[in-house]
């Protein structure tokens, strides 16, 4: 691999961490980093490589503009990606998702940067097709007053603003869609935000906590769960981008032989916690719940019910793999954060 000079932006989060741990272990390149907390990077924070600076790309525009134009690639992974906040801070997600992130790509289009977009699943919606096809499928989001859908209506407008700079000058871009990544460091169980956070780490947080697992709409919903090690392996090619095999591509990134209903991911999560030694006793009591998406979110919400990503072109451009079955990760996960429930 040759040495390139990496920036990310939202290098804390789940998917930055994450990267920047892989990229730090098997590779030579340097890594500018930049978020508004380093507590999810102490694996790496005093790497030579890694040069952090705690931060807001909102309002420390001008350092990450100079970033831009001596960085070879930019990922811009900061974003607010938690179904409640959609609802609750609809403009929030606006002002961060779209317009802040809509500056980094024209920053990229003018110093001829190399951009790596973190699109997402949601920008499918309510597509019917029993596969995602990322260049085929139609994207169908519900009423205006359903306002869950502005995440995935920000990213699906980036996704059409950055292929049409690709297209109309030359932008070299990679997007990205990500389907329902889990695994360690997702969320941070012992503060959740008003709404909780995402099923797998809420499921994991009620446990510890002695509460009752809540399905809403009864948990039919289905998903195709990826350990987060196999996204950052696709990743990781991307950023490689060996004979420029990445560029102008549309790429998910997803397991579609994990997928499952949420009711099994919280029935699958209760039997992990009843036989760990840290979670059994609290989790006998524990039972599963149903309720109303519209008490448990509020009334802008809206689902679809099943979320299956075609993944043949990253399997045949990428030469990527997903291998890391639903059980595996779904222990993983829960292992992680139950090591420290008992504190």
């Amino acid at each position: 691999m040759t040495t390139k000079k990496v920036l990310i932006l939202g290098i804390n989060g789940f998917i930055g961490n994450q990267l920047t741990q892989s990229i730090l272990k098997n590779t030579a390149w340097e890594i500018i980093g930049i978020d508004l907390q380093n507590n999810k990077l102490q694996h790496s924070i005093n790497h030579p490589r890694l040069h952090f600076k705690i931060g807001d790309i909102t309002k420390n525009t001008a350092w990450v503009n100079a970033q831009i134009d001596a960085c070879d690639v930019v990922l811009p992974l900061a974003a607010i990606a938690t179904p409640a906040i959609y609802i609750t801070d609809p403009l929030r997600i606006f002002t961060l998702d779209f317009e802040a992130n809509l500056a980094i790509v024209r920053a990229c289009v003018a110093a001829k940067k190399r951009l790596i977009f973190p699109s997402t699943s949601e920008v499918y919606g309510m597509c019917q097709d029993a596969e995602f096809d990322e260049e085929e499928s139609n994207l169908v989001l519900g009423p205006i007053n359903k306002e869950r859908w502005i995440y995935a209506c920000s990213k699906q407008m980036l996704d059409r603003v950055i292929y049409a700079y690709g297209k109309h000058q030359d932008l070299k871009y990679t997007l990205f869609r990500p389907f329902n990544w889990i695994g360690p460091t997702q969320d941070d169980i012992h503060n959740l935000p008003t709404g909780g956070v995402r099923v797998v780490t809420q499921f994991i947080s009620n446990i510890i906590y002695g509460k009752d697992l809540q399905l809403v709409d009864g948990g039919e919903q289905r998903r195709s769960f990826t350990y987060i090690a196999d996204g950052i392996s696709a990743l990781m090619k991307i950023i490689e981008n060996k004979d420029g095999c990445a560029d102008s591509k549309i790429f998910n990134i997803g397991n579609p032989t994990n997928n499952a209903s949420i009711k099994e991911i919280a029935e699958k999560i209760l039997a992990i916690a009843k036989n760990h030694p840290q979670t059994k006793d609290r989790a006998k009591n524990i039972k599963i719940v149903n309720t109303n998406s519209s008490q448990y979110y509020g009334k802008g919400y809206q689902d679809m019910q099943n979320r299956v990503p075609a993944i043949k072109r990253a399997q045949e451009i990428l030469g990527w793999q997903p291998t890391t079955t639903l059980d595996q990760a779904l222990k993983l996960t829960a292992d992680y954060y139950f090591k420290d429930a008992g504190l």
